[in-house]
């Protein structure tokens, strides 16, 4: 019985680590706008700083590539800590099974959940997307204040909400995307990366005033094109399980592959 299941949880597994190594690179990718800027390698992922409290600031990847020792976690711990931010660890499921109980002892606790999605694009036909087109070299004040209100729920963001989104756009493989009202204002946006053919879904926000328009599906369905365009085999996104979100990318193919725990440590 051992012997079988481990057989069959090896694709899962493979899988899983072509998706984190993508989470991990997109996050890599997410700099440039703080002044201490800061990654690490380490225990087989990477940590990011862009600043004590962005939550761009996390681990990702951890655990992905064999057990993690003690030092290494000290490692990790000190890299946030040195420079005032909380450790924050995103956890796959499929790490190695000793990284939690280490965790659980460090005294992390848990902050979030979320579901990672996934859809194979052979067989994906193009559909029409008239209210959602790529953001301009020019409109990155625009996007980040749009995606910044619809995430943040509030129509004055601080320099920090700002700058989430600034260090999106400054992303060297982003793909930003504006979605419009029937009155051509903006009214959500959305981002996508692509790494070694793997469509990284992310960022998706619509403002209060026009949510339940299908804004989002259809700003979903726009980079699904792009990725075909670009020759993509799969793509990923994540969602808070039993979200409209979520809901929405199972309407257009996606499945939930595994949840992805966010655990946080102290200061």
């Amino acid at each position: 019985m051992a012997a079988d299941y481990h057989a069959s949880m090896a694709p899962r597994e493979t899988s899983a680590k072509r998706l984190e190594a993508a989470e991990a690179a997109n996050a890599r990718a997410c700099m440039g706008t703080h002044p201490e800027d800061a990654v690490l390698e380490v225990a087989g992922g990477i940590a990011v700083f862009t600043g004590a409290e962005s939550p761009l600031t996390h681990a990702a990847g951890i655990g992905m590539s064999g057990p993690v020792s003690p030092a290494e976690l000290d490692t990790l711990e000190e890299f946030f800590r040195s420079r005032g931010a909380r450790p924050v660890v995103e956890l796959c499921p499929f790490a190695d099974p000793g990284l939690l109980p280490q965790l659980a002892d460090r005294a992390y606790h848990l902050t979030e959940f979320n579901n990672v999605l996934a859809r194979r694009l052979a067989g994906l036909e193009l559909v029409l997307t008239p209210r959602v087109r790529r953001a301009m070299p020019d409109e990155t004040e625009l996007w980040s204040y749009t995606v910044g209100c619809g995430f943040f729920e509030t129509d004055h963001l601080t320099t920090e909400e700002m700058d989430v989104g600034r260090a999106i756009c400054a992303m060297p493989r982003a793909m930003t995307y504006l979605a419009a009202s029937g009155q051509g204002t903006p009214a959500g946006g959305a981002a996508m990366a692509i790494h070694d053919g793997l469509a990284v879904l992310f960022a998706d926000s619509t403002l209060p005033d026009f949510r339940r328009q299908g804004l989002h599906r259809e700003l979903i369905a726009a980079r699904l094109n792009e990725a075909l365009a670009q020759s993509c085999d799969l793509a990923m996104a994540s969602a808070a399980p039993g979200s409209v979100s979520q809901r929405n990318y199972e309407r257009l193919g996606f499945q939930v592959v595994y949840t992805r725990v966010t655990l946080a440590g102290v200061v």
